[in-house]
């Protein structure tokens, strides 16, 4: 799965002229882009791979540019279905370990906990416990604590563990949800918003995972349980499910990591861009933020303004490409 930009420097600027000029052949590219001509015919190629050029089959064929739009469409459908495939490895590790559970001694791997008390004081044993980093899905409706209860995640941020927590909308939606999330991430929490979480996952040191057994819709049968998962194939499914979605993510800015400029964002217009990439309503975000929706629409305005841009969809494409988020 990609993990970087979805254009490189050269691939941009070669974008840029093909736009410019509409069609062109891949030698009017290197001499107006002063590339050698290997390097010309590698960056069309490239460019092709993504769906951003097309070509008739020629000795000397003509580039034209597509829209951009389109072809990272394609891009984030390819993502997705790698975010499929992942889940479907959890599916048939999960089939897997119920078939083989009976036949062998699995003690050792999986430990099950009942009760919403002792699955919040292991959470917080494990935490106080973690050393290197803790990973997090936090779906709506809790189970065991609400964000503003876990405490243990200042002093283990304040130890050095990592936290990477990704949140799914309806939680951030919560009233007073953000302010939560925002104290996390003023202590150095790394957030990330995505529509929705197949699962809750609690995963400490990439060595031990807490997941609930029972569905939302059958929480009220009984006491909540959940699984302590050690390692094996099981944890590491888990763990490669966390980070297609961490990759899928949009993260959660309250802040810039870089140094201010006179035309750049301010935090709350970090934060409200945040929160409209992860999907959140308009009316959620001034909500949240306690302003009006007239004044989310007017920031948003000149949001696009900035990126030289008159679509959301662009804004966030822009978003992205600058690093704002």
């Amino acid at each position: 799965m990609p993990d970087g930009p979805l254009l490189d420097e050269r691939e941009e600027h070669a974008y840029r002229l093909l736009v410019g000029l509409s069609a062109a052949k891949s030698g009017d590219l290197a001499e107006v882009a002063r590339l050698p001509q290997p390097e010309a015919d590698e960056v069309l190629q490239r460019l092709q791979a993504k769906g951003l050029v097309t070509a008739q089959p020629a000795d000397d064929p003509v580039f034209r540019p597509l829209p951009p739009d389109v072809a990272f469409g394609t891009t984030l459908l390819r993502r997705q279905e790698s975010l499929e495939a992942a889940r479907k490895t959890v599916s048939a590790l999960s089939e897997e370990f119920r078939a083989s559970v009976s036949r062998r001694d699995a003690h050792h791997l999986v430990e099950v906990i009942v009760g919403a008390a002792t699955l919040r004081e292991r959470l917080r044993d494990l935490q106080n416990a973690a050393r290197e980093e803790i990973l997090w899905f936090c779906r709506a409706n809790p189970l065991a604590m609400q964000g503003a209860e876990n405490t243990e995640e200042y002093g283990a941020l304040s130890r050095g563990v990592r936290y990477r927590a990704i949140y799914e909308r309806a939680l951030i939606e919560t009233p007073g949800e953000l302010d939560s999330i925002a104290e996390g991430v003023s202590w150095g929490e790394e957030a990330r918003v995505v529509p929705t979480l197949p699962v809750r996952i609690a995963i400490v040191d990439r060595s031990t995972a807490i997941c609930p057994l029972v569905r939302d819709d059958e929480q009220s049968i009984g006491e909540p349980s959940a699984a302590i998962i050690s390692r094996g194939q099981l944890l590491d499914a888990l763990l490669a499910l966390f980070e297609s979605y961490w990759e899928l993510a949009t993260p959660v800015r309250l802040q810039s990591d870089e140094p201010a400029e006179p035309e750049g964002l301010d935090d709350s217009e970090r934060l409200l861009l945040s929160l409209l990439v992860g999907g959140v309503p308009d009316k959620s975000i001034a909500n949240q933020l306690g302003i009006s929706r007239r004044t989310v629409q007017r920031r948003l305005d000149r949001l696009m303004a900035l990126a030289g841009v008159d679509t959301r969809t662009g804004l966030a494409f822009q978003a992205a490409k600058r690093d704002w988020l």
